[in-house]
């Protein structure tokens, strides 16, 4: 683990609701193309969820991920997946 994903995982299980948030998220296209998205809003809560997009590597369909859901400053309700690629920054 990263000192940045460490940092993230840190803050991350610190995070309550009311807490105001940045979250800058990072995708990478193909093996050049690096882009960056950048959300914040206040935390309305965190949660891991349940899923099945990886079911060929989890043969009993168990896979979870880390959200975090976030009211926007236009009060546009929108969810956050916390992964490797994510740093987060508290307002």
């Amino acid at each position: 683990m990263t000192p940045e994903e460490y940092e993230a995982r840190s803050l991350y299980e610190q995070l309550q609701p009311g807490d105001r948030v940045e979250v800058i998220h990072g995708v990478t296209v193909g093996s050049s193309a690096n882009w960056s998205t950048k959300t914040t809003g206040e935390v309305l809560r965190r949660e891991r969820r349940r899923h099945g997009l990886h079911f060929r590597r989890s043969t009993d369909d168990k896979v979870y991920s880390d959200v975090l859901i976030l009211a926007r400053d236009d009060g546009e309700l929108t969810t956050v997946t916390i992964d490797e690629y994510t740093r987060l920054r508290r307002l």
